[in-house]
Formats: C-alpha cells, structure tokens, sequence
C-alpha cells in the first residue's frame, strides 16, 4: 500500500498511458488515483463509507434507495476505476455479492494491489468492453444496481451511448433494479441531452440527479441519470434532494423533458 508522501505509478498499455496512486495529502488513509496527470477516483481506506467526490456521492445516495438499509445487494459496475462505489456498497451493505467490468486490466490489477479491497468483499472482475460484457455474463445473472461510469465528454463510445445499450442493461435488472449512469460533459450538455433520450426509450422512466447549477449547461461537470423499470417514486426525489451534496436538483417527468433532446 502506497505510504505517505509517495506515489505509486502503472503504464496501462490499452490507451497508452499512466496511472498514478498519491496518498491524499489532507485524508489520513485516503489516496487519489490520477489517468494521464487527471484524477480520477478518490479511496478512503480507513472509512470507504465516506466518498469524496460530489458525483459519486450522488450515485451512492440512489444505491441507498436501490433496497433497505443494510440488505446486501447484487451490483454491476461498468467501469471499475478505483473501485470507490464496491468499497462503498460493501461498507453499508456487507455481503453484496459484485461484479467489476475494466476495460484495462493493467489498471485493475494496480489498483487492486495498491488499495486492498475491505475484507469480507465479494468482487467478480472481467477485463473487457463494457457492452460485450453484458453479454458473456452468465445469462441467469440479475442485478439490482448496474453502475455505467465510463463517459468523461461528449465523444463518449456510440455503441455504448445508445438506446440499445440500455435495452441490454435493462434485461440485466433485476425486476426492481436501478440502471444509474454517470454522465461527464461539457457545456452545452450535448451528451446528456442524448443520453436522457436514449435512456427515455429503453426504460420505464428517467430521473436526472445533479448540482443545481448543472442543467443550466453553462459549464462542465456531472448529471447522474437513474432509469427505472417502474414510474420514480415520487419520494426519491425528496429524499435525494435532502441528502445533497447540495444545493442538488432532481429533474423527472415533464421537467426532464427540456434534456431529452
């Protein structure tokens, strides 16, 4: 494990080019895990049930509603990053029985050496694009969650960002699964407007979680889109607005209407 004042560094081969493991500075038992000089993820070794970035906090907010408080749960995570949301899930829901799909296997592989898994966790990796591993999962297997964190900006992979992806997911869900996916765009929000359509037509109904500032698109950032197989529950929106990072907005209904294109 990384100590203080160092870093850890892998070349990853796929896309040419290096991640990084740096202790955070101002966290005791926290490390930042940076792709090509960005970061990316933040871990929490000490207390994974604290995340630190705003976006992944709201993903972690709608996992809480996903199913009781506490009840283990089956989740798909599409691009495995640092791992924060398994750390996550498995902190607040022992037992949980994971899947980890990256599409660099130099980068799981560091991770995982460099920042241990807490112990108990139940995490199934495959090295692989995120929309053939869908496919080559075994076909009995449902989820409850499928976490979808790949898009970082508007050229986002076409056969990912598609209404038929999101056909795919869904057939995954269990029958009350959640389909929550991190969009990263650029002002404008080009492609959350195509991602609210696309998700519109592949499931039942469609919320957007965000900074309040967000779905004005006069800046870049992150707008989380939850699709469910039943209409939202009314309730949700209380209570993920409530919970923030504030000031947080939910959009659904006719209010979404402005994004879906």
């Amino acid at each position: 494990m990384p100590q203080a004042g160092n870093t850890r560094a892998r070349f990853l081969r796929t896309t040419g080019q290096h991640a990084s493991i740096t202790p955070d500075a101002f966290t005791e038992g926290a490390f930042v895990l940076s792709i090509g000089g960005a970061e990316q993820s933040h871990v929490n070794l000490a207390r994974p049930e604290e995340i630190f970035y705003e976006y992944l906090r709201r993903i972690g907010h709608l996992v809480d509603l996903a199913a009781p408080a506490g009840r283990p749960v089956s989740a798909l995570h599409l691009g495995a990053g640092a791992l924060t949301l398994a750390r996550y899930i498995q902190a607040t829901r022992p037992g949980s029985a994971q899947y980890a799909v990256e599409l660099e296997r130099e980068l799981l592989d560091f991770v995982l050496q460099q920042l241990p898994l807490p112990e108990g966790t139940e995490l199934h990796t495959i090295i692989g694009d995120a929309r053939h591993a869908l496919a080559w999962l075994d076909p009995g297997l449902r989820f409850d969650v499928v976490i979808l964190d790949i898009f970082s900006g508007p050229d986002a992979p076409e056969h990912i960002a598609c209404m038929e992806f999101y056909q795919e997911a869904r057939a995954r869900l269990a029958p009350d699964g959640l389909l929550i996916v991190n969009v990263g765009d650029d002002p404008g929000l080009t492609l959350v407007r195509s991602q609210v359509a696309a998700m519109r037509r592949a499931m039942a109904d469609v919320a957007a979680f965000a900074e309040a500032g967000m779905f004005a698109g006069r800046y870049p950032g992150n707008i989380i889109l939850a699709g469910t197989q039943t209409q939202w529950p009314v309730e949700w929106t209380a209570e993920l607005t409530a919970r923030g990072p504030h000031p947080a907005r939910v959009l659904t209904g006719v209010d979404l209407d402005p994004l879906a294109g």
